[in-house]
């Protein structure tokens, strides 16, 4: 444990961000790190607990990280340790330290009745100093297996098990359809929660590790599955859950209404100059009325990215109803709480509706100008939960960019899945057992198989199905 009564000697310290009038004028990343001391002051909160749910993988941490004893190491000014221990378990620190929802922390003990450990942000000062202090280099493999493996996606998942195979002397080449590799952490989030350098510098470590990129390859349509089954010995797929849930009302087909990750990709690569599709080219919400369909993370990050492009009003639409602001009953300790959360996109400006559904858009020749709603109600009938709309309660909104940001339904089923003869399982995912598909070469893990997840989960499966393909070579 780190200090016995150190919880009851400081209180938890939030992690301050940039003034909003100087964030959103960039985008840099938006939080300001502690000083190791205030870290060091942090960790020494976490406490001797007993059974430490953090690092339950059905509770707290995906890739159950030793918490504990981390924080334990950090408080005792042993960081160098505290950075083994940490990549004992996770490839990627740096980046579940600014991007996971930290279900960890609702996990912590303290949860029950005060203030959880900052577990996430210590994570990642832990990281940091460790590239700082050149404690994190290239692991090669001992000796070569003579196996060959290819990773379809350059995502979380398919970046930790090119890391692990390489590591276990296995030949990896990872195939990316995008211009470079990082999948949704690099074309999906928003610079001012991950900065792409972060991705670019673990890169590094991989090539350095073995693991070979070939980028702007769309695996079963430049290449074919015949090919790569020819020239590879298994295959493991993390293409990610691409397909995006859509809404099928009248009025969807104007051009100005768009899914959320095309309109988030366009600003990712206006960033870094990377030339941009001709459609995704006009997705810029400066001086535009920007309606944001969906409540969770993805419509958060479009949030903050329209108040950067100078939007001229932001409204977020969530067809469920407003969570509480206290943890309630039907999601106890150590759940995740169904709460009430405003991130910091939120905190920059928008008004948020709940309880509310898109019945139509209207607009003229190609362009939405308006959206259609009404206020919904949730009716439990016989164990299931049924909407009904509320009389009275139809608004309409001017409306000049619609994204849809209602999350994913399943991986994309294009070519490779077809011609690799894969199952699916009745919601569209790759079936796996132990990562294996009925295709025994051939491999899958991340959102490809459990649907859209956390990054945290995806790095956890891209581990464990690297272990598996590791059996079965």
């Amino acid at each position: 444990m780190a200090k016995a009564k150190g919880f009851l000697e400081c209180q938890r310290q939030p992690v301050p961000y940039r003034p909003i009038d100087q964030r959103v004028r960039d985008y840099t990343e938006i939080e300001i790190p502690l000083t190791p001391d205030a870290v060091r002051q942090q960790a020494a909160r976490c406490a001797d607990c007993g059974i430490p749910f953090c690092h339950s993988a059905e509770y707290g941490c995906p890739v159950a990280n030793r918490i504990p004893e981390f924080n334990d190491l950090v408080y005792q000014g042993r960081w160098k340790q505290a950075c083994e221990n940490l990549h004992s378990t996770n490839n990627f620190p740096e980046i579940t330290g600014r991007v996971c929802p930290a279900p960890c922390e609702a996990a912590c003990t303290l949860s029950v009745n005060d203030q959880p450990v900052l577990i996430k942000h210590i994570e990642s000062r832990i990281v940091e100093k460790g590239f700082a202090e050149n404690w994190i280099v290239p692991l090669k493999a001992a000796q070569k297996s003579g196996k060959r493996v290819a990773v379809v996606g350059s995502g979380p998942a398919g970046l930790a098990a090119a890391q692990q195979l390489a590591r276990a002397g296995h030949e990896v080449m990872v195939f990316e359809k995008d211009e470079r590799p990082g999948g949704l952490l690099r074309y999906g989030i928003p610079d001012f929660k991950l900065e792409k350098w972060v991705i670019d510098r673990r890169l590094e470590q991989l090539k350095a590790e073995g693991v070979e990129f070939q980028t702007g390859v769309n695996a079963g349509i430049d290449l074919s599955a015949n090919y790569l089954c020819k020239r590879f010995d298994a295959i493991c797929l993390t293409m990610g859950a691409g397909q995006p849930r859509d809404l099928p009302v009248p009025g969807r087909g104007y051009e100005n209404i768009v899914y959320a990750m095309d309109f988030l990709t366009a600003q990712n690569k206006r960033n870094v100059g990377e030339p941009i599709d001709p459609d995704r080219e006009r997705l810029n919400a400066s001086g535009k009325h920007v309606i944001v369909i969906g409540g969770g993370d993805t419509g958060s990050d479009c949030v903050g990215t329209s108040r950067r492009q100078g939007a001229k009003s932001i409204l977020q639409i969530e067809i469920l109803p407003k969570p509480p602001e206290a943890r309630p009953s039907d999601t106890p300790w150590p759940m995740w709480p169904r709460i009430m959360r405003t991130s910091s996109s939120h905190e920059e400006g928008c008004e948020r509706m709940w309880g509310t559904m898109t019945t139509k858009f209207s607009g003229s020749e190609t362009r939405v100008s308006q959206i259609h709603c009404v206020g919904v109600d949730w009716i439990s009938k016989k164990g299931r939960w049924e909407l009904q709309e509320k009389p009275g309660t139809e608004l309409t909104r001017p409306a000049d960019l619609v994204l849809l940001a209602m999350g994913f339904v399943h991986v994309e089923h294009g070519p490779l899945i077809t011609d690799l003869k894969l199952t699916l399982d009745d919601r569209g995912n790759i079936r796996a057992a132990d990562y294996q598909t009925s295709n025994p070469m051939v491999f899958a893990a991340g959102d490809a198989v459990i649907g859209a997840s956390l990054v945290v989960r995806a790095i956890d499966a891209g581990r464990k199905a690297a272990e598996a393909m590791d059996r079965w070579l």
